[in-house]
């Protein structure tokens, strides 16, 4: 009997001991007041509705939390995210295949994350300015290629790809939760994904140690580049047209979620879990401003609050491990 109950209160310990405990807590508090605040909550249509908003987010999540889990960051995911839905509706537009529309689009997307993870990796720009940079130029090249103007009259056999449904149920979630599922084993169980915890906790040991942390760089950005790319066909299929400005301010708040669900901006911290589990509080609480009838630039503030909130938790624990490991 003691036997069990040891097992039992060590299992306890454990879960309460894993890192996004208290994140799913804190849902699961926000989402029962909210039920009591508005009966239209917890319908199946509302739920849907906060899925649909958080695919794309958390589609970037995904990619995102890995690259600052390595000690990197991308301000260009929201100008990747259109310009990868420019690139595939001008496609369609001309005449071409579904299919070759699409590679097109992620080669595009693909091709931003290179340059990115070129620059950092290899040129030892710091990303903070590359991202930036690549963030203002890729949104102004969309802008020449579709001339200011949204791609509007995308033919029905791409949208299919945002608006189908299976099971009631809209395709972006499905593939939005299959990445998060995907991306959280990868992140934990491979080799590959490991890395990028010894790298963002101490580069130079990691490169001591045979770690190809260039490569290793110039992957992460392509990674979430290419995610981005996803999200934007999701976005631009889901409402038929690909327009110009969509994804602006996206990156803070994706890095917002992956703050609150635990990564570090020193790096070497994180996991796919946490992100996904950020970006969900991020989707409730917009949800919920909504419902309540907040209006959208007080949303924008708590937005922006809740930003410096994260960095200044992430700061305090940062200067406490140090601190620690000194006293040792």
């Amino acid at each position: 009997m003691a036997k069990e109950e040891a097992g039992i209160l060590k299992s306890l310990r454990a879960i309460v001991a894993f890192r996004e405990f208290a994140l799913i807590i804190v849902i699961v508090i926000f989402g029962f007041a909210m039920s009591l605040a508005s009966p239209v909550f917890l319908t199946m249509q509302n739920i849907e509705a906060i899925l649909l908003a958080l695919s794309v987010e958390a589609t970037i999540a995904v990619g995102m939390v890995n690259l600052l889990i390595s000690g990197g960051l991308d301000l260009s995911v929201g100008s990747t995210l259109a310009f990868t839905g420019v690139v595939t509706g001008l496609a369609l537009n001309a005449g071409t295949p579904v299919v070759l529309s699409i590679i097109l689009g992620l080669l595009a997307a693909l091709g931003v994350g290179f340059v990115n993870g070129f620059l950092v990796s290899k040129m030892k720009i710091n990303p903070f300015i590359v991202t930036l940079g690549t963030n203002m130029a890729v949104r102004g090249l969309l802008l020449v290629l579709a001339q200011g103007r949204a791609v509007l009259n995308l033919p029905p056999e791409f949208t299919v790809i945002g608006q189908g449904r299976l099971f009631g149920i809209q395709y972006p979630i499905y593939v939005m939760l299959a990445l998060v599922i995907i991306g959280d084993f990868l992140v934990r169980n491979t080799r590959f994904f490991r890395q990028n915890y010894y790298i963002g906790s101490n580069e130079r040991a990691a490169r001591f140690s045979g770690i190809n942390v260039d490569l290793v760089k110039v992957i992460n950005y392509c990674i979430v580049a290419l995610l981005a790319g996803v999200a934007g066909l999701m976005i631009t299929a889901r409402f038929g047209s690909a327009s110009v400005t969509v994804g602006s301010g996206l990156e803070l708040r994706v890095i917002t979620a992956t703050i609150i669900g635990g990564a570090s901006l020193s790096g070497g911290e994180g996991s796919v879990l946490g992100a996904f589990l950020g970006a969900l509080f991020m989707g409730i609480l917009a949800n919920a401003l909504n419902l309540l009838g907040v209006d959208v630039y007080w949303q924008n503030l708590i937005t922006g609050l809740i930003l410096i909130s994260a960095v200044v938790i992430d700061v305090i624990n940062e200067r406490r491990k140090s601190q620690a490991q000194s006293q040792r």
